[in-house]
């Protein structure tokens, strides 16, 4: 058996913001944007460039109750990681832009990580692992 995930739903107070989000500052694609008139609602897809991983469904609240979690689908722990392949680059470009990190990047044995938040305080981690840092400075990058 073969199996993956493919998508990861994120509850958002408005389509259009969350987009500009996502693809203008965190640099993400705008993979579908396709309105769905029979539920009255946007099947919205976003995804880092070069990605082959999950893509995140920008999913607007539809009731009060799907409101309430907006900013806290994982009662404040980091819900999502993102992995890139130059962890300085990309910490200093989101700094740059007024990402919020709310832990500064720290090394483990495991790689470089900080933790940020969306634009509706979910938390995220950024994050180099150790095996993309020794393919990094092999290189001469």
């Amino acid at each position: 058996m073969r199996q993956s995930i493919v998508h990861v739903a994120i509850v958002v107070d408005d389509y259009d913001e969350a987009i500009d989000f996502y693809t203008g500052k965190l640099g993400f694609e705008l993979v579908e944007d396709t309105f769905i008139p029979e539920q009255n609602k946007r099947w919205v897809l976003v995804m880092p460039p070069n990605s082959n991983g999950a893509a995140v469904l920008l999913a607007k609240a539809s009731s009060a109750e799907q409101a309430r979690f907006i900013g806290n689908q994982a009662g404040g722990r980091v819900f999502l990681f993102l992995s890139t392949d130059d962890f300085w680059r990309d910490y200093y470009q989101y700094l740059a832009i007024g990402i919020k990190f709310v832990r500064s990047p720290e090394e483990h044995e495991y790689g470089t990580v900080a933790v940020f938040e969306d634009l509706y305080g979910n938390l995220w981690d950024l994050l180099e692992h150790k095996a993309c840092q020794r393919f990094s400075q092999k290189n001469g990058a």
